[in-house]
């Protein structure tokens, strides 16, 4: 019954998230702020979403600090998702040997 509830209460969020918007704005918006605060939306979310994973999901902290360093500063040079998360789960990888050797 519980899990019952709980997916009406998701049901009804992800409803009104998606709903609400259309029906109070009608127009088209043309507010520069309001469009550039909407375009970068979807990227706070996905960064929100993921950033305590990459620091606490590792066996130590500094291991997810180093990909995230890393990851950063690969995606600043290539900018290929790829790359990222190849040289990201690389030093995850490293930093763990290294951990475990002392």
């Amino acid at each position: 019954m519980r899990t019952y509830i709980s997916l009406l209460v998701m049901i009804v969020v992800i409803y009104l998230v998606r709903a609400l918007p259309m029906i109070i704005f009608k127009k088209n918006i043309t507010n520069v702020y309001i469009k550039s605060f909407l375009h970068y939306v979807p990227y706070v979310t996905l960064a929100v979403m993921t950033f305590p994973a990459i620091i606490f999901d590792t066996a130590h902290i500094y291991e997810g600090i180093a990909a995230f360093i890393v990851g950063i500063i690969v995606a600043y040079i290539t900018e290929d998702l790829f790359k990222v998360a190849i040289s990201c789960c690389g030093t995850v990888l490293v930093v763990t040997a290294i951990c475990n050797m002392l």
